[in-house]
């Protein structure tokens, strides 16, 4: 048995990391899986999720800004309408993810938590939840 789900994320600025555990966590607990995979799917050229540390939150400023200092928003891109960056970046940090589930709860290591990446805002996303 699988169920799929679709939760809205508001990002409030161009790029922007946005921690998502509840998302996956309330998921995880609707599907009434106790062992299985969540896989989890940004739907958007422009953005991503990825997982990374949950603690410090220079992680996620330090994450942006390399990211912003490598792919610059303005770089002589062919693309016209004037995101290339974003989409660079989304294939970079890729659009998908699977965490495992035990005893029905996501199976994250202790500093790790799901975050959204956006790198195109701000916008109203998607985030699609599949648990297997």
């Amino acid at each position: 048995m699988s169920k799929s789900l679709e939760y809205s994320v508001a990002t409030n600025a161009r790029t922007e990391v946005i921690k998502i555990d509840h998302l996956i966590e309330k998921a995880v607990e609707e599907s009434d899986i106790k062992e299985g995979i969540c896989c989890v799917f940004v739907p958007h050229t422009t953005a991503g999720v990825t997982i990374n540390e949950n603690t410090d939150p220079n992680v996620k400023v330090d994450l942006l800004r390399e990211l912003n200092k490598v792919i610059p928003f303005s770089d002589n891109y062919a693309h016209v309408e004037g995101n290339s960056a974003a989409h660079i970046k989304s294939s970079l940090i890729g659009c998908s993810l699977s965490i495992i589930i035990e005893g029905g709860k996501p199976k994250l290591g202790t500093w790790q938590s799901v975050f959204f990446c956006e790198f195109d805002g701000p916008r109203k996303r998607k985030v699609w939840i599949k648990i297997v």
